[in-house]
C-alpha cells in the first residue's frame, strides 16, 4: 500500500498524465512535499489528532488521502484515478514497447516542476533503460535556463544519482538555444562532454523563411548537436494559446539533419505535435533519423511517449531509424561519434 507521500505523488501523476489543470496537480505535489519534510514526530502528532488541515499548504482534498493512506487502504481519489487511466496512443504501442529511453526532459533546476531525482526514478518505474536530463540553457531566462556554473553543478548531482539507480542511467545533456545566427547558447566545451545536445528554437520564431533556414542549417551541422527539437515551434493547443509554425525550408534543413547526422525529434506534447505530420513524412521520405521524446516538465508528462510513437507510425517512420529504440552503447556510440555527421 502506498504511504501518504507516495500517494499524494501518484496522484499528481496521474493529473499530470491526463493533461489536468496545473493548480490541480501543484496542490497534490505541494501536499507531498509538505509531508514528506515533516520530522517523524509532527507526522505522529498529526496523524493521531488528524489535524492535518491544520497544516498550510493541505486542504480537505489533500488531507482526506493523507488520513486513508495512513489507515492502511488505497485513497478512493487515487482508486478512482487509476481506474479511469487509459493507454495512450494505441497504435503506436508496438514502437513503444521498443522505445528504450527519452532524450528531452525538464527538472526544476530550469523549468519543470519536480526535482531531478523523481523525474528519473518515474522513468525507470516507466520501464525506460536511460533518460536524457536537458533541461534548458541561459538565454532562455523565462525558462530559469542553466549558467555554464549551474550546468557543471547539475551534472555532479546527476554522477551522484547515477550511482544510485543502476542499472538505469540518466544521459547528460541540455536543451540548447539555437541563436540568431544559428550558433549555439552554451560553451562548447561543457556541450562536447554531455551525452545529448538538444538543440531548438525559442525566440524570434517570425523570422522570414531565408533567414530560419539559414539558422537551423547552421545549428544542426554543428557536431554537437545530436536532436533538432521541435523543430516548427507550432502551438495547436492548450493554456498558452495556439502558434502557427515558423517558416523554413524544410528539404534544406532536414538534407541537413540527415547529412551531418542529426535527429530530427517528434515532440510527443499534445499541443505541439511537432513536426506536422507532412514534414514528419517527408523526413522519413528523406531518410533521418527521429527521437521520439517527451519534452516532459513534469513526471506524468514521461508516459507521453504513446503520443509521439502513433504519430511516427502513422507516417512512416521506420523503428531502426528512431535513435532511442537503440540499445544505450549503440546510443551513445551515435552520438559521441563524427563517422554518421557527413
Amino acid at each position: 500500500m502506498p504511504g501518504p507521500v507516495e500517494a499524494l505523488r501518484e496522484i499528481g501523476f496521474w493529473l499530470e498524465r491526463s493533461r489536468a489543470q496545473t493548480h490541480r496537480v501543484k496542490a497534490y505535489r505541494r501536499a507531498a512535499n509538505i509531508v514528506a519534510a515533516l520530522p517523524d514526530s509532527e507526522r505522529q502528532t498529526h496523524r493521531a489528532a488528524r489535524g492535518w488541515r491544520d497544516i498550510a499548504g493541505i486542504g480537505p482534498k489533500t488531507a482526506a488521502v493523507i488520513e486513508q493512506a495512513y489507515s492502511g487502504a488505497i485513497p478512493d481519489y487515487l482508486v478512482e484515478l487509476r481506474k479511469e487511466a487509459r493507454p495512450i496512443g494505441v497504435p503506436g504501442m508496438p514502437l513503444r514497447t521498443l522505445l528504450r529511453g527519452d532524450l528531452h526532459t525538464h527538472s526544476d533546476w530550469s523549468d519543470g516542476g519536480s526535482p531531478i531525482a523523481e523525474m528519473m526514478g518515474v522513468a525507470a518505474a516507466l520501464g525506460h533503460e536511460y533518460c536524457a536530463l536537458t533541461d534548458h540553457s541561459p538565454r532562455l531566462t523565462v525558462a530559469n535556463g542553466l549558467s555554464a556554473d549551474r550546468l557543471r553543478r547539475q551534472l555532479d548531482v546527476v554522477a551522484e544519482l547515477n550511482e544510485r539507480m543502476a542499472p538505469f542511467r540518466i544521459l547528460t545533456g541540455i536543451e540548447v538555444d539555437i541563436l540568431d545566427d544559428g550558433t549555439l547558447d552554451q560553451e562548447a566545451e561543457l556541450l562536447a562532454g554531455l551525452d545529448i545536445v538538444v538543440a531548438s528554437v525559442h525566440s524570434h520564431l517570425r523570422a522570414d523563411s531565408e533567414t530560419m533556414t539559414k539558422r537551423m542549417v547552421y545549428a544542426v551541422a554543428n557536431p554537437h548537436v545530436d536532436v533538432l527539437g521541435h523543430c516548427t515551434g507550432r502551438l495547436v493547443e492548450g493554456e498558452r494559446g495556439t502558434r502557427p509554425e515558423s517558416s523554413f525550408d524544410a528539404e534544406l534543413v532536414f538534407e541537413a539533419c540527415r547529412h551531418y547526422g542529426t535527429a530530427v525529434e517528434i515532440n510527443s506534447r499534445p499541443e505541439r505535435r511537432d513536426p506536422p505530420a507532412r514534414l514528419l513524412r517527408l523526413a522519413a521520405d528523406m531518410g533521418c533519423h527521429f527521437s521520439v521524446d517527451t519534452d516532459a516538465h513534469a513526471p506524468g508528462q514521461l508516459d507521453w511517449q504513446g503520443y509521439g510513437c502513433e504519430r511516427a507510425v502513422a507516417n512512416g517512420v521506420a523503428p531502426e531509424r528512431i535513435i532511442n529504440t537503440w540499445p544505450l552503447d549503440d546510443l551513445l556510440a551515435w552520438t559521441g561519434s563524427d563517422e554518421h555527421r557527413g
